[in-house]
């Protein structure tokens, strides 16, 4: 084994455990929803405003964070980012003590900021540790880590965010018990910034920082990229609003039976299963094209949604528990199946599909604002509507072709 060799081992296990601390951050909104709920007396659509300010985030900074690392280099990147993330945790503090649910929002958009930046540093680090032939394999496997992330996550927020309150219905929520696992991700995140100063990484070279810019005419004239945004921007909606819902939906006397911290340890279900599911998936797509993987779990995330809106009780509450382990392979499938045949425009594709992401944003406040109408089970008829457009792509969007020009069309 060279030294080579073990010095990549080394750094991908550090930057692995950056795909785990993303993962876990972002579930820990799916408690946090619940317990500002109660906290302030929200309306549905004002709690989802939390997943808004987060995924916002993704959206605005995307593109200053590639240019700042153009600037000063990928490690430094990470270190920022790990630095922005860790402040933003801070910022809880001051927002649990002053009770202003709008410096919640405001810490939620710093430590997001942050999560940005540290993904569009540590991604290509993850890709060119070792032979380009094993790249998907890594990535896969750094994948899975963040997928652990996002499973762990609301256990620990559950415990410590309800901070052991039987039924937070009645008894209400204390103001204070959301700073402690706040704090403790502070201290870690400035740890892991500490070790990364520390820490020897593969020189990547300069950073071109219009690489990963969506402004290339070329890919957007590519429709089966077009396409691919779209279902990123659905997918990554109903995923967010869909574990956005659960603990709230879980807790109605019709569907869960239980209080809103009992609820909560369920998330870990939805997105256990998509953890387990990603590894399914990847043995099954050796063997089956993507786009009719993509197309069967669509059409059955499709079914599973439509039961848990026409029927009650456990049936209600497992059927939507299960599309988790349906959203498994959908993120990876689309965004391979739009960057397909780009050749040279295929750093600005993937631009635009992160740009997409801001769907976790757009779609969780629509389905808030409908909830406010029609009720939460009625409300879940837009994630069904998203996974009806994502069983398309799989269908035929997914197809590389560009859009007509005005000169061929005549």
């Amino acid at each position: 084994m060279t030294q080579q060799t073990t010095n990549y081992r080394f750094a991908l296990t550090a930057l692995t455990s950056l795909f785990f601390m993303w993962g876990f951050i972002t579930c820990l909104n799916d408690i946090l929803i619940p317990y500002l709920r109660l906290l302030f007396d929200l309306s549905y659509a004002q709690s989802m405003l939390i997943q808004f300010c987060f995924f916002g985030a993704y959206f605005i900074i995307s593109v200053p964070a590639g240019m700042l690392i153009g600037k000063i280099g990928y490690k430094s990147g990470i270190v920022t980012g790990l630095m922005i993330a860790g402040a933003g945790c801070v910022l809880f503090y001051p927002a649990a003590q002053a009770e202003i649910y709008g410096l919640f929002l405001l810490a939620l958009f710093v430590l997001a900021s942050g999560i940005t930046i540290l993904q569009v540093a540590a991604n290509p680090y993850v890709s060119v540790m070792g032979d380009p032939k094993t790249a998907p394999s890594r990535l896969t496997m750094t994948q899975a880590f963040n997928s652990l992330g996002t499973t762990v996550a609301p256990f620990f927020g559950a415990w410590l965010i309800f901070g052991g309150v039987a039924d937070p219905e009645v008894t209400g929520v204390s103001k204070d018990t959301v700073t402690l696992p706040y704090f403790i991700l502070a201290a870690t995140l400035v740890l892991m910034a500490v070790i990364f100063m520390r820490l020897k990484l593969p020189d990547m070279g300069k950073v071109d920082p219009t690489e990963m810019l969506p402004v290339g005419s070329e890919a957007w004239r590519q429709k089966h990229l077009v396409l691919g945004a779209l279902g990123i921007f659905v997918y990554v909606g109903a995923e967010v609003g869909i574990g956005s819902f659960l603990a709230i939906y879980l807790s109605m006397p019709e569907i869960g039976g239980m209080t809103t911290s009992q609820a909560s340890h369920y998330i870990s279900w939805y997105f256990g299963g998509a953890m387990v599911g990603r590894f399914i998936g990847a043995a099954v797509m050796q063997t089956m094209l993507g786009n009719r993987v993509l197309a069967f779990n669509a059409v059955a995330a499709v079914l599973l949604v439509a039961t848990t809106i026409l029927s009650s009780g456990k049936l209600a509450m497992w059927s939507l528990l299960l599309v988790g382990l349906c959203n498994s392979i959908m993120f990876p499938t689309i965004f391979s199946l739009a960057i397909a045949n780009l050749k040279q425009s295929t750093g600005q594709g993937s631009g635009i599909l992160c740009l997409a992401i801001v769907g976790g944003a757009i779609i969780p406040l629509a389905q808030g604002f409908l909830a406010d109408q029609v009720g939460v089970q009625l409300s879940f008829i837009i994630p069904l509507v998203c996974y009806v457009y994502i069983a398309y792509y799989g269908m035929r969007g997914y197809v590389p072709r560009a859009f007509k020009s005005t000169k061929e069309a005549g």
